[in-house]
């Protein structure tokens, strides 16, 4: 079993062989789905304001489900209240930090612990127990990130944000950017994909996952060449590619970089983005 890690890297490994199998092992596992909101995007100097987490599996369906507000002695900025509805006066009659997490520290222990953009979350609730003296970590075999899944199997949808996706499967669960909303949310898209996964054969994953767009830069990474050399290689196999105007970047199909990363380098079996 390949490490699959919160950031993406070892997660996004190109052979799709790799994938399967971390991936199917995910459709047995128990969940501890959690979202945090927060006072602003980055852990270091930003505080969980409210958090929820729900634990189950496909086959069990969800067993434990709870949201907390989070006094973490701080004020609510506007923006943050204009997003999430949530006040200063919402949050100051939470649990105390310390209580909270506390208590939850056994149910984030258990099971895969699961989010949309895993490395956002779980960067906020480690830096939390930082602030109380204590470590958080996951192995990395029991880190699912749902964001990275959506690219594998839902690839030429024009958004994966958590909004987008509910809006698409018509989800019912609520307000977003609230944390119980969106911890359902991800819950109920997890239950979908691994659905899914369960259904298809490996050949018809392959297929699938073979489809993902993969930005250039991230592709090079692996490669032994500049990103300039890569793109001239896959231009000249006429490969299909997707250029992102706002961003700048010109993404690749995951099938095409695979390949072309076998013929340059057949005797390694791992590759990672």
């Amino acid at each position: 079993m390949i490490p699959v890690s919160a950031s993406g890297i070892a997660q996004s490994t190109l052979l799709s062989d790799h994938l399967l199998t971390y991936y199917r092992q995910l459709t047995e596992a128990q969940l501890t789905v959690v979202d945090v909101e927060t006072t602003g995007s980055r852990a270091r100097d930003g505080r969980v304001i409210e958090i929820a987490v729900i634990q189950g599996s496909l086959q069990a369906g969800i067993t434990y489900e709870t949201s907390v507000m989070v006094n973490a002695n701080v004020s609510v900025p506007a923006m943050i209240t204009r997003l999430t509805g949530i006040t200063t006066a919402m949050v100051r009659q939470g649990q105390t930090a310390e209580a909270v997490w506390s208590g939850l520290q056994p149910r984030l222990n258990q099971g895969t612990l699961t989010a949309h953009n895993l490395t956002f979350d779980y960067s906020f609730i480690q830096s939390e127990y930082h602030r109380l003296g204590k470590t958080f970590q996951r192995p990395d075999r029991q880190q699912f990130c749902t964001v990275l899944l959506s690219r594998l199997l839902l690839a030429d949808l024009p958004s994966r944000s958590l909004p987008q996706l509910v809006q698409h499967f018509g989800f019912d669960v609520g307000r977003s950017h609230r944390a119980l909303a969106d911890t359902k949310a991800c819950w109920l898209l997890a239950n979908v994909l691994l659905t899914q996964l369960g259904e298809l054969s490996d050949s018809a994953l392959r297929q699938q996952f073979a489809q993902q767009w993969i930005p250039l830069r991230e592709a090079a990474k692996a490669f032994t060449c500049t990103k300039r050399e890569l793109q001239q290689q896959l231009d000249q196999r006429g490969c299909e590619y997707r250029a992102s105007r706002r961003s700048n970047r010109y993404l690749y199909r995951r099938g095409d970089l695979e390949t072309l990363y076998q013929e340059l380098y057949p005797q390694q079996l791992l590759l990672n983005l």
